[in-house]
């Protein structure tokens, strides 16, 4: 990781201080105040903050710096670490970033999808904001900021993103970033989802696989043995992106985000990515062949 961040934050760097400056440098490389902290240092408080969720002025004791230098190693290395993407499994060194090149990986690796929503409470904003209930979850009656995950049929985080507040459903979530159009753009990609979909779902009957629909209540008892049983198997293939999403909630921020919530998207995405590169070294596993070979010829 250090050598995929270190020149990539030289390069940010000098390109943000030319802009500021309207212009190359007038001074050699190395003039000026020295660093308290070096490139690992500042990358390690990052990764301690994101992990544990230490405040800014606990981990200034730790280092014996000021907390103004710790909170600015943190808003240089979270940028960078957000924009690393995602980790592909058996693909070293490939990494998605975007909604589109998950789509295009998918489609041609013909990886089955599985989609879920997931939610994180944040602070309430001040009674005088606008669009204060727009953070309002209706089913979880707190300030919350959503996320949609993508995984494999192992749980291995292949994308997460589409942050958008609480009061915003999964479904219109769907509509307005793009997933139902990258869906119709690649009629091959399949994906399982839970009921909060539905309407994906009944748009794209052949790709998208939702929970079946319960029967009446005046149908037959077998019917409603079969509905419980087809809702069994879907939901135990489906189950693994509930725990992809589980491993992000193991690092405190995302458990209750008690930062700015500007930052939010940042940091999750932060984070998703580390996730990534742990799960993508997990082992596929292959499904077993139905084919029965004979381990030694029958005695006559």
């Amino acid at each position: 990781m250090l050598e995929e961040l270190a020149p990539r934050w030289e390069a940010a760097r000098e390109s943000a201080l030319r802009e500021r400056r309207g212009g190359d440098r007038r001074r050699s490389a190395g003039a000026g105040p020295k660093r308290r902290l070096v490139f690992i240092d500042r990358l390690l408080v990052t990764l301690v903050h994101l992990r544990l969720g230490l405040p800014h002025a606990a981990l200034a004791e730790l280092y014996g710096v000021d907390r103004s230098t710790v909170s600015g190693s943190v808003r240089e290395v979270r940028p960078l670490l957000a924009a690393r993407g995602f980790a592909v499994p058996d693909r070293p060194g490939l990494r998605l970033r975007t909604m589109e090149d998950l789509f295009a990986y998918a489609d041609a690796e013909r990886v089955e999808l599985r989609i879920d929503g997931t939610e994180v409470q944040v602070r309430r904003p001040r009674a005088s904001r606008p669009g204060r209930k727009a953070f309002v979850s209706g089913k979880k009656k707190q300030n919350t900021i959503k996320t949609t995950t993508f995984s494999d049929g192992q749980g291995r985080t292949l994308f997460s993103g589409v942050v958008r507040p609480g009061r915003m459903h999964d479904q219109t979530a769907v509509r307005t970033e793009g997933i139902a159009e990258q869906f119709r753009q690649h009629p091959e990609v399949k994906a399982k989802v839970d009921e909060g979909y539905r309407g994906l779902a009944n748009e794209f009957p052949g790709q998208i696989d939702a929970p079946p629909k319960k029967p009446k209540d005046d149908a037959r008892h077998g019917e409603h043995h079969a509905w419980r049983e087809q809702r069994r198997r879907q939901s135990s293939k489906r189950i693994c992106v509930e725990h992809t999403n589980a491993e992000y909630k193991q690092w405190r921020p995302l458990q209750r985000f008690t930062s700015r919530r500007e930052t939010y998207a940042e940091t999750h995405l932060a984070i998703a990515g580390l996730v990534s590169d742990r799960s993508a070294r997990r082992a596929t596993r292959h499904k077993t062949s139905t084919e029965l070979a004979l381990a030694r010829t029958a005695a006559r």
